[in-house]
């Protein structure tokens, strides 16, 4: 599979986790558009960095915009790049920024972390021995 069919699978998969499966339904949600839109900017600065300065290279073949050569800089924006990385890193990065949400909120609902209960720690005082006969010692 090329990197684009790899990154459309994945899209397709969480969203029918999210919408079909687990059913937390966070795609029809503004605070999860909202805080997408945070994650998109620092994602695409990152990709700038990594794919801008030759640090992380893609395989023309395997990506949409196969057209620049060999050795070229990509290109900031067209050719199927967004902020010099390919659009499969913005595909992938949202399946995995919703995947981990999606797991996030189904687990929570089901209490499965490790204390159940919201707010501050529990109290507890400390109670001293007794003896057999029910006096403290």
């Amino acid at each position: 599979m090329t990197y684009t069919q790899l990154a459309v699978v994945a899209v397709v998969a969480v969203v029918a986790l999210d919408l079909a499966i687990v059913r937390t339904n966070l795609l029809r949600r503004m605070a999860f558009w909202t805080s997408y839109a945070i994650i998109l900017g620092f994602q695409l600065l990152t990709n700038a960095v990594l794919a801008g300065t030759g640090t992380v290279r893609y395989d023309g073949a395997d990506i949409l915009g196969s057209s620049i050569a060999p050795g070229a800089s990509p290109p900031f924006l067209g050719a199927g790049r967004i902020a010099y990385a390919p659009v499969e890193d913005v595909l992938f990065g949202f399946a995995l920024v919703l995947l981990t949400l999606v797991l996030w909120v189904a687990w929570g609902r089901r209490g499965c972390q490790r204390t159940p209960y919201a707010g501050p720690p529990r109290v507890t005082r400390f109670t001293p021995p007794r003896s057999r006969d029910g006096a403290a010692r």
